[in-house]
This record gives structure tokens, C-alpha cells and sequence, in this order.
């Protein structure tokens, strides 16, 4: 059961992130590297203001806030300064190891004796004894549909639908007089919010921040959001969105499964490599089965 509920915490708590990827990713086309500068900045602010006193739930909006500002000024550095895509990302991942720390204040933060998003007064009282075990589970899936909901809704928006033509076509955004690169910076600072709000999450269930623990996220995002989009690709009632969420889930479970198998907590990053890799291979062969039927 302990291995169950593991999944479902932090397959929720990484799905929200893969969102952010699947804007970036997905529909914009970028390769955000920030996402592993992003999530802990999330992770850093939430520890440094629980242990200040603030409540948790506050850090939410607040980490959101802070890793849209990272996503943004990636977006300006690639939009305004003409600097390649993927070295804007690293750059501002890169920056935002010493700005983590700063923040922080040293390398690894603990929050353990302190109240979190997942147990606290309020959550106490509306979650009753009998399903204390499963309070984590139920704070996480419920932000994490609030945020997929918000994020169905904005992409149906008319900015949501400008958001995704700039990813198809940028030539039909700039005939209609927007300016293609405002709506990038847009996405990106979505994209980068929403990997922070999953590390504020992270660190709160985990009940500490450490500077090293973005490090690998963006895989493990994209894996969630590949594994998700391929696999149901065909399954016409699910939104893409859902596909994510599910994709993140099933990531979550893979690793587990791996390591109940007996390998190494340690070889997690190898784990998730393979991982990554297979999953590449597995869409590359299939896109090129439907190419060769078609």
C-alpha cells in the first residue's frame, strides 16, 4: 500500500510540471532547460517562507508567481537578445542554482516539524481520521485538477488558441498582427509557473528543500508527457491534458516497479534515463509505421 500511495503523491505532484512541459514542449516547440532551474526555485521559496511562518498554503500562489518570472525571462532572453532556444533555457537554469540558494540560504533546507499543504488544522479537519493515509493523495489530485482544469479552460481561451497556433504556424500569428513573440514569453512563463508550483508541492510532501533536486526534471517531465500523448493518442474521450497526468502516473509506477525489483534507490537517474530513452524509441517506431501504412 506504502508503494501505491508513493506513486499516486508524486505521479500527481510531477504531473503538474509536466503540464508546464507540455506548453513548452508540446505546443510551443521549445526546449525549456529552465524547468530544472524552476522546480526547485518553487521548492526553495516554500521552504524558506514555511520556515518564516507563513502559511503553506499561501506558498503556492507565491512559487507560481516566481517560476513565471523565471519562464519569462527565458522567453526574453531567447525573444529579445536572439539567443537559441535551448541555450536561453540553460542559461537561465544555470542562474537560477545560485539564485535557489540564496534564497535558501544554504543547500538543504528542512521543514519537518512544520505545517504543510498536506497536513495541517484545516486539512485535519475536512479529511476525517480513517482516511488520514491517503491526506497527501487527496491534497495532490485535487491542485493537481484544479490546475488541469485551468489550464483546458485558458487553451480554450482566444489567447490559449494564439498560444497554440504560434507552436503550428507562426507565419499565420504575425499575418494577423500579434506579436509571436510576446505569445512565447506567455507560454514559457506558464510552462516554468507551473514546474515551480510542483516543486513547492515536492518539497512539502518530501518535507525539505535541497538545491540538487531539479536536477533530471525536464526528463522526467518530458517522459510523462511523451508517455502520455502516445499512449492515448487514440483514446478520442480523454483530454490531452488528462493524457499527461496519466502519462505521469504511469512513469511514477514504472520507476517503483524497477526498484522493488531490487535495483538501487540510487540508480534512479539511470532508471530514469533508459526510461526516457525507451519511451523516444518506442514513438519514433510507431510515427514511423504510421508513415509507411499511410
Amino acid at each position: 500500500m506504502s508503494l501505491v500511495l508513493s506513486v499516486f503523491e508524486q505521479g500527481l505532484i510531477y504531473a503538474i510540471m509536466a503540464l508546464g512541459l507540455y506548453i513548452t514542449y508540446k505546443i510551443l516547440d521549445f526546449p525549456d532547460m529552465t524547468v530544472d532551474g524552476s522546480f526547485p526555485l518553487g521548492a526553495a521559496i516554500t521552504a524558506m517562507l514555511i520556515t518564516k511562518g507563513w502559511n503553506p498554503f499561501l506558498t503556492l500562489p507565491i512559487s507560481f508567481a516566481a517560476g513565471a518570472v523565471a519562464g519569462m525571462l527565458t522567453g526574453l532572453i531567447h525573444v529579445k537578445l536572439r539567443v537559441r532556444d535551448l541555450l536561453s533555457g540553460i542559461i537561465m537554469m544555470t542562474a537560477l542554482y545560485t539564485v535557489n540558494l540564496r534564497i535558501a540560504g544554504k543547500a538543504n533546507l528542512p521543514i519537518y516539524n512544520m505545517e504543510n499543504i498536506f497536513d495541517n488544522k484545516l486539512v485535519n479537519a475536512i479529511i476525517p481520521e480513517s482516511l488520514s493515509q491517503f491526506k497527501t493523495v487527496i491534497v495532490a489530485f485535487v491542485i493537481t485538477m484544479i490546475v488541469k482544469y485551468i489550464l483546458d479552460w485558458y487553451l480554450s481561451t482566444k489567447s490559449g488558441f494564439m498560444l497554440r497556433a504560434v507552436g503550428d504556424n507562426e507565419t499565420i500569428v504575425t499575418s494577423l498582427g500579434v506579436d509571436k513573440g510576446w505569445i512565447k514569453i506567455l507560454g514559457l512563463a506558464l510552462g516554468d509557473g507551473f514546474a515551480a508550483l510542483s516543486g513547492c508541492m515536492f518539497a512539502q510532501q518530501q518535507r525539505y528543500f535541497d538545491v540538487t533536486m531539479g536536477t533530471g526534471t525536464v526528463v522526467i517531465g518530458l517522459a510523462s508527457v511523451i508517455i502520455g500523448t502516445t499512449v492515448f493518442k487514440k483514446v478520442t474521450f480523454l483530454r490531452v491534458t488528462s493524457s499527461v497526468v496519466i502519462g505521469s502516473l504511469i512513469y511514477k509506477a514504472c520507476v517503483a516497479v524497477a526498484i522493488r525489483m531490487g535495483m538501487q534507490s540510487t540508480d534512479l537517474k539511470l532508471i530514469t534515463a533508459v526510461l526516457f530513452l525507451l519511451i523516444l524509441v518506442v514513438g519514433t517506431e510507431r510515427k514511423k509505421k504510421v508513415k509507411s501504412t499511410c
